[in-house]
């Protein structure tokens, strides 16, 4: 059966996240009807990362197999149509091998996390953003993102139902850079534990507000404790911007 790496974007608010769940509508569900009502066969949909309920996609990737060929532009058009009316959209689709697989096949992950940090309350970007409405202070927060690189133990940033077998990754990049009324944290590592971008992101805001000192963040991260982390983040302002692989896939 020939099998096809998908790119993905899509809009989480409202959906219960990218696995299928018996509490709503997931990313999932909706390409796995999409594809059934494209090809007439029941098939999985394999997902790269498993963004939770209102995190956001610029760059998921996912791989399915068919049970026979088709053009590559046929696949993307039909499923977009078929996935209609909810806010997914497969922007490329690619033959690869039998061996690709869109989760254990990938060498990194990229995020994206937006403050949006004004008095006043967004509009057409709500759902999408953080709003922190009091000042944040870039400079600092950008200081205290600097001691969590490299390979830690992350427990104090790990949710308390993750399911990885260990809490140590190694974060390569988290850059924190103002653009206007918005602060973006980019972080980048080969795979991230549940809400470890989110929970590194609420504790850096301690930072940037003046409730935390820079050096907090590197006693909270060696106490290998959740309850010494700040608050998660809300889901609104994360994106998964990209899924890295070998330039083969």
């Amino acid at each position: 059966m020939p099998r096809y790496k998908l790119l993905l974007e899509y809009d989480g608010t409202g959906l219960v996240g990218w696995q299928r769940q018996s509490n709503g509508l997931s990313v999932q569900e909706v390409l796995e009807t999409a594809v059934e009502r494209f090809c007439g066969a029941a098939i999985t949909v394999h997902g790269a990362g498993r963004t939770d309920a209102g995190v956001h996609a610029l760059g998921q990737a996912a791989h399915l197999d068919l049970a026979k060929e088709w053009p590559l532009e046929v696949i993307r058009n039909a499923l977009n149509q078929h996935v209609r009316p909810h806010a997914v959209s497969v922007l490329e689709v690619t033959r690869v091998g039998d061996d690709f697989d869109a989760r254990r096949s990938a060498r990194g992950r990229r995020y994206r996390y937006r403050i949006l940090n004004r008095r006043a309350p967004p509009t057409l970007e709500r759902s999408r953003v953080w709003h922190v409405g009091p000042p944040l202070d870039v400079a600092a927060m950008r200081e205290a993102s600097r001691l969590l690189l490299g390979k830690h133990d992350f427990s104090t940033f790990r949710d308390s139902l993750c399911q990885a077998r260990s809490p140590v990754k190694t974060l390569d990049a988290l850059d924190v850079t103002q653009s206007g009324e918005e602060i973006w944290f980019e972080a980048r590592a080969r795979s991230f534990l549940h809400h470890q971008v989110r929970n590194m992101v609420g504790s850096l805001k301690l930072v940037g507000a003046g409730k935390w000192r820079i050096q907090h963040i590197a006693e909270a991260l060696e106490a290998r404790d959740r309850r010494a982390g700040g608050p998660t983040a809300p889901p609104d302002g994360l994106y998964l911007l990209e899924v890295i692989y070998a330039e083969a896939c």
